[in-house]
């Protein structure tokens, strides 16, 4: 599979903007007193997190990003996907376990599933 078969699924990119502005914001505090450089962190950190995490989606597998790491999941081990109250997607597995697909939305669904070669039942049959 090449790149152009995977659909990635990422956050809004407007978090990544305000923890820019909030870095840039915090920058006054973090220089007033050596001890408090650490809460350019917190922006940092976030900002990384909003780059950076998401769902990657091809015919072969799952792939999770976080801010410090990921997962491969092979569709064979994928029994089902769950939506929450909140509009999530879990991805239940086949030994029970339930996996968070990180910035994938209840109406991301039909792309997700075209992603992976194949199609939604149609709900009118």
């Amino acid at each position: 599979m090449n790149r152009a078969d995977t659909v990635s699924f990422r956050h809004n990119q407007a978090i990544l903007v305000a923890a820019i502005v909030a870095f840039i914001g915090a920058l006054p505090l973090a220089t007033a007193r050596w001890w408090l450089f650490w809460v350019l962190l917190i922006p940092l950190g976030i900002a990384v997190w909003a780059w950076r995490s998401g769902t990657d989606v091809d015919a072969r597998e799952l792939r999770l990003r976080a801010l410090a790491g990921g997962r491969r999941i092979p569709w064979a081990r994928v029994t089902e996907l769950v939506t929450d109250p909140r509009g999530r997607v879990t991805a239940r597995l086949d030994d029970g376990q339930q996996v968070l697909l990180p910035a994938v939305r209840a109406a991301d669904l039909p792309r997700l599933v075209a992603a992976t070669g194949q199609e939604l039942p149609d709900p009118s049959r």
